[in-house]
């Protein structure tokens, strides 16, 4: 079948092709597995005997994770290679989903061996899934690039779709029910994405069925300005990259550090009006973004039913899957004599405030009121000190080893929201960056080594993290986060006072 890009869009969903629709929901089930499996995997290891965990410590749970989180920023750089050289985007996509299922099934056996094997599969499917997804977009709006802001946009939500339903129902289960369960929740609905994007891929006609080495970059857009140019904008992508490194060892404590707080010095606990205002805010938080996205999806089927009726089938078991789960989860909570809050329930915020924050960011930047390129880069690092200067501030009464003195929840859902705030100055815009100062035939290898520097990131996050426990027995935990308030807030300023050299270098790229 060999679809034109005109046929393409021939067929809409909300303003949109039908096609970028299977994208999203085959992203959003990776993410779900992702984040899922993320949300869980420090709180299990570092558990009790008693709790089902592995009484893991702190430190070499956190080093785990962080080598974890490190891989996967490393293979892309390999998956989007092989894809050119070899696979083809479909294939890649296909065969990296296949082997991130395999892992959460090894992941659900709970022994050591079979968790390395796991988390192995993972780090290396999500390098032939993710860069590719991006890319099979990039390929389809070619012709269109008038739409690829708002095709990204789309994209983007399935991502943080998944990551909210992925962090709220594996950490639950996991949390309430059995680990297993948890992990092998995730592994179930990576193989039900990969499933339906198999089954409805002849919606791309050509596009990322084979390997190509041609650029998409048409001749009139090579830079063809002077090298000493080029070493200046060069220069700027390496400063940006060093700050990134700090942002993300400090963001990436939300799977770590931030979780044990939560577990072992949140309030937690909730009883009378309190427990039963929780009880309600979580069931709309449950069951409102999932109805929003069964309307997406049943939009999606009067279009491509017909045609591709065996992914769409598989797409709706899916559906049918998780919404017994949230029924089931809803009606376990409100009938329970106690409302205990799951430690990874606060992960969903992150997900939560970039899809109400996000629009807002996306028109300030597009308006008068627009920043420079470091100062939004100091404002992002800034914003995350302060989340983090919450969380030292509200530790101040929490003595080491003492598990029963727990502090407010408002501290980690302050920090949450300053954090998310400080993503969108900073994430989003870097990578819009790299894309603007590179010369466009080195934007490929430059994205790659971006990512290296996001991947140091989060190795030091792992590293640092698994130090809370040292920090807060000599002196405190309300040191420990200080350490990430100041840090952060001292670079946001650091960057931001470079900002006339680092437009100078940018030589008129705003």
């Amino acid at each position: 079948m060999n679809t034109s890009s005109n046929d393409f869009f021939k067929d809409q969903v909300l303003g949109h092709p039908a096609g970028l629709f299977v994208l999203f929901f085959t992203e959003m089930w990776e993410r779900f597995s992702y984040y899922g499996m993320r949300a869980i995997l420090v709180i299990f290891l570092i558990s009790t005997f008693d709790k089902g965990g592995w009484e893991w410590t702190t430190e070499r749970a956190m080093g785990l994770y962080g080598t974890y989180t490190m891989g996967v920023y490393l293979t892309p750089v390999l998956g989007g290679l092989l894809a050119d050289k070899l696979l083809g985007y479909r294939w890649a996509v296909i065969i990296g989903a296949f082997i991130m299922t395999l892992g959460h099934a090894a992941m659900a056996l709970e022994t050591e061996l079979f968790l390395y094997i796991g988390l192995g599969c993972l780090i290396i499917g999500n390098g032939l899934f993710k860069p590719n997804m991006t890319s099979m977009i990039s390929h389809l709006y070619k012709d269109h690039p008038e739409k690829k802001d708002g095709a990204y946009s789309i994209f983007y939500m399935g991502v943080n779709a998944g990551a909210f339903l992925g962090i709220m129902l594996c950490g639950y289960i996991g949390e309430k029910v059995s680990w297993s369960l948890g992990f092998g929740l995730a592994g179930i609905f990576m193989f039900f994405g990969m499933l339906q994007f198999y089954f409805t891929q002849n919606i791309f006609g050509q596009v990322g069925l084979s390997p190509t080495n041609k650029s998409l970059i048409k001749t009139d857009e090579v830079d063809h300005t002077p090298s000493n140019i080029i070493r200046d904008r060069m220069i700027v992508v390496f400063i940006f990259s060093i700050f990134t490194v700090f942002f993300w060892a400090a963001f990436e404590q939300a799977g770590g550090s931030m979780t044990i707080f939560a577990e072992k010095y949140t309030q937690r606990i909730l009883e009378g009006n309190a427990g039963f205002s929780f009880k309600i805010i979580d069931a709309v938080l449950t069951i409102l973004p999932l109805g929003i996205i069964t309307y997406v999806l049943a939009k999606l089927f009067s279009k491509t039913f017909a045609k591709y009726s065996l992914g769409n089938i598989i797409l709706s078991l899916s559906f049918i899957i998780i919404w017994g789960i949230v029924i089931w989860k809803v009606n376990r909570e409100f009938t329970a004599t106690e409302t205990e809050v799951p430690a990874t329930w606060f992960g969903i915020l992150n997900s939560l405030f970039i899809i109400i924050f996000a629009p807002m960011f996306s028109k300030l930047w597009e308006s008068k009121y627009n920043l420079p390129g470091a100062i939004k880069f100091g404002l992002g690092l800034i914003l995350l000190g302060l989340g983090f200067g919450f969380l030292a501030f509200g530790a101040q009464s929490i003595v080491s080893g003492e598990d029963f003195v727990r502090v407010s929840m408002v501290w980690l859902v302050l920090a949450y929201l300053f954090h998310t705030l400080g993503e969108l100055c900073l994430s989003p815009v870097g990578l819009s960056y790299v894309s603007k100062l590179v010369p466009a035939k080195w934007i490929g290898v430059m994205f790659g080594i971006y990512y290296l520097f996001i991947a140091m990131g989060n190795k030091l996050a792992g590293s640092m993290g698994g130090m809370i426990e040292k920090i807060a027995n000599e002196y405190s935990l309300s040191t420990f986060f200080l350490i990430f308030t100041i840090v952060p807030i001292g670079m946001g300023i650091l960057i931001s006072a470079l900002n006339p050299i680092i437009k100078k270098l940018m030589h008129g790229v705003r």
